[in-house]
């Protein structure tokens, strides 16, 4: 029956160094007990030790990539320098804010310390690190070079999340643009159309039939706005819940995604990023080319180039060339089809792939910013026609009234 690993807690502490002078400082500990031990070991006679209360910003904080990536560059890091793996384990727990992170560091060490290997320790924690992400350290710790690995990890990681991030930037958006007119289309038609409402009653003249179309869906946005907000809510808790649970909506949203205009062709060249990079961070580290497809199969991030890389590793089984079956998918550009051709031919494949990710990466850049250029003048455009709109339909009574008199 495995033990359960003590808590990891910072504790703030007091004491008098050999010196006679007053010092104060921060350790992560079990108890206080074993943190007065290490004080005593440095020289230094503890006084008060107490638990460092958490702010509230950094409670129920959870673990994202990003911390992953960073841990795994200070991994590499370390053993680059020398450090024995447990004392790295230290080093880098004493430096994080986030108490999750600490929890899974300290995990890690108790495991490694136990007599398992780094990639067993690992394992462990499926939900942070995933199977490529073991493999590369069980081959780094197979062949004693667990530093090169680990620095070739830390740079797929951090690439890789440049990239997630870059497009969820050009995702995001979008929805904000929306959102934001919508808000202000319902703020006019609940508050502000009423108020004209009750002037152009007064009138006793015939409305324009786009004032009246307004007016219209202003009384029904008075009285079933509640309706309309709690279905939007519904609608989007739905989505994702389908996204998290259904991998049948998942693959035809994957497949939707990648035809609609300018966001397809981003997450399109962003999935042949992705392919290429982790393609040549794995065969870099000596995983068989076949062995290799079957963890990037998995991290392209889309159904379509998912189905397709398993067919390249069928193709590629049999004897055929990478380039070849690349090309026989229907999938992956000419570019990087004849990039990876003249690294299979050159025995310089990983180099190749390398140069196809950084390509399409810089590709993927270039169309964020592009994106996000264009959007600025797009929003003044969408919220000038609805503001516009709404106040023209409001005025031209008033205008027919003045031309009339």
């Amino acid at each position: 029956m495995a033990v359960k690993a003590a808590k990891i807690s910072v504790y703030a502490w007091e004491g008098i160094d050999r010196k006679g002078t007053q010092v104060t400082g921060e350790l992560s500990g079990q108890n206080p007990a074993l943190i007065r031990a290490k004080l005593r070991k440095q020289g230094i006679n503890p006084g008060k030790v107490r638990k460092k209360t958490q702010s509230v910003f950094n409670m129920g904080k959870r673990i994202k990539a990003r911390d992953i990536a960073l841990f795994t560059r200070q991994m590499a890091t370390m053993m680059k320098a020398g450090v024995p793996l447990l004392q790295s384990f230290d080093i880098i727990g004493e430096g994080l804010d986030n108490p999750a992170m600490r929890t899974l560091v300290d995990e890690l060490k108790q495991e490694v310390a136990a007599g398992n290997s780094f990639a067993a320790a690992l394992r462990k924690n499926p939900r942070y690190f995933d199977e490529l992400y073991c493999n590369l350290v069980d081959a780094g710790e197979q062949a004693g070079a667990l530093d090169t690995l680990l620095e070739r990890v830390a740079t797929y990681k951090e690439k890789s999340e440049s990239l997630k991030a870059k497009v969820r930037k050009a995702m995001t958006y979008p929805l904000v643009v929306v959102f934001v007119a919508a808000v202000v289309t319902g703020i006019l038609l609940i508050n502000v159309v009423p108020q004209f409402e009750s002037v152009f009653k007064g009138f006793g003249a015939e409305l324009p039939a786009f004032t009246v179309m307004v007016i219209g869906l202003s009384q029904f946005m008075q009285a079933w706005w509640w309706t309309v907000l709690g279905a939007l809510i519904a609608m989007t808790f739905g989505v994702r819940h389908a996204l998290n649970t259904s991998p049948a909506f998942r693959d035809r949203m994957d497949t939707w995604l990648l035809k609609l205009p300018l966001v397809g062709t981003l997450m399109y060249k962003s999935a042949v990023a992705r392919f290429a990079r982790t393609l040549s961070t794995t065969f870099a580290a000596g995983v068989p080319l076949v062995e290799a497809l079957e963890s990037v199969a998995g991290a392209t991030g889309n159904i379509v180039f998912k189905r397709a890389v398993l067919r390249i590793r069928q193709d590629v089984s049999t004897g055929m060339q990478l380039n070849f079956a690349m090309r026989t998918s229907g999938v992956f550009p000419n570019m990087a089809i004849q990039m990876t051709a003249i690294g299979e031919e050159s025995g310089a494949l990983d180099n190749m792939l390398d140069k196809v990710a950084g390509f399409y990466e810089d590709d993927v850049d270039n169309m964020v910013d592009n994106l996000t250029s264009l959007m600025e003048p797009f929003i003044m455009v969408v919220l000038g026609a609805i503001v516009g709109g709404l106040v023209v339909a409001m005025y031209l009574p008033i205008f027919q009234l003045g031309s009339a008199i």
